[in-house]
């Protein structure tokens, strides 16, 4: 893999695939990519595959799918990338432009962390271990990042509960920071 003008392009046998999200805007003049938020996301809750993840990034998530859906349906949510189970990765937003994934937050007391990070989603839940295939695949696209923007390193990958404590908990107790934090080193 490689990114080509703020987008992933495969060069290997990883899989991406491009679902560009309308919930997306550009970033403050000026605005550095300066942080990686780790996030998990699974719809309905606790349930893993399909398209709803994907549906609900591009806005077309069906209100009548499932009892939970009506109520975050008309969500304006995206990441910049989605990491299924098997490792297979979803960009829904160009890193250069700023995704809405963080919602009201901040870190080292910068508010509004959308202005100057890149999201990720993890599918996946708090207390559900994460899958080996989706470790890996987010070590080679953290490594790639800190490559093409060298704001992001090591120290500045946070979790979206530490950027909106009280209010987020992914990507939970079953994600492995240690292990992933050796991969990319």
């Amino acid at each position: 893999m490689k990114i080509v003008d703020g987008w992933l392009v495969v060069t290997e046998s990883q899989n991406v695939e491009h679902w560009p999200s309308p919930n997306f805007n550009e970033r403050p003049e000026n605005a550095e990519i300066e942080l990686l938020v780790i996030h998990n996301i699974s719809l309905p809750a606790g349930h893993f595959g399909g398209s709803y993840i994907r549906d609900l990034f591009t806005n077309c998530l069906d209100p009548q799918a499932h009892e939970t859906f009506p109520e975050i349906c008309n969500l304006e949510v995206s990441a910049h990338l989605l990491i299924s189970r098997d490792g297979s990765i979803t960009q829904f937003v160009n890193f250069d432009e700023r995704a809405w994934h963080a919602g009201v937050s901040s870190w080292q007391s910068r508010k509004a962390c959308n202005d100057f990070s890149i999201g990720i989603e993890l599918e996946g839940a708090d207390d559900v271990p994460y899958e080996s295939a989706q470790y890996k695949a987010l070590q080679q696209v953290t490594k790639l990042l800190m490559d093409v923007y060298p704001k992001l390193t090591p120290d500045t990958i946070t979790g979206h509960s530490d950027i909106a404590p009280g209010r987020k908990t992914d990507p939970g107790p079953a994600f492995d920071w240690k292990g992933y934090l050796s991969g990319i080193s």
